[in-house]
């Protein structure tokens, strides 16, 4: 039976670091803030406020991708544009049926 050298990182691959966890958390938590800000206080209305609110989220998706999938630190680039075309599709898949069903809820008129 083989024995793991506990002192080397697992398949000696980058998982990340503390710094890099703790920026994607910051710039996490400041792209949430924004959304709620603008959308709590009224400063923005109607388009405007939609696009500031759609930015948000598609920068929140890359900060995702970026920091927490570690969608850059990958050895094969093949894997990483497959993983950023699926989550861009379901990205546009939940933003595209969310503003369908905003948009004709016959309930809610």
């Amino acid at each position: 039976m083989a024995q793991h050298d506990l002192t080397t990182p697992h398949d000696a691959e980058s998982h990340g670091t503390f710094k890099s966890y703790t920026t994607g958390f910051l710039f996490s938590i400041v792209l949430t803030i924004i959304p709620i800000a603008v959308v709590l206080s009224g400063w923005l209305q109607g388009v405007a406020n939609t696009l500031v609110l759609m930015a948000a989220a598609v920068l929140q998706f890359a900060v995702q991708l970026i920091y927490f999938m570690h969608l850059r630190e990958e050895k094969k680039p093949r894997y990483n544009l497959v993983s950023l075309i699926l989550g861009l599709i379901i990205l546009l898949l939940v933003v595209a049926g969310s503003m369908w069903i905003m948009l004709y809820n016959m309930v809610a008129t």
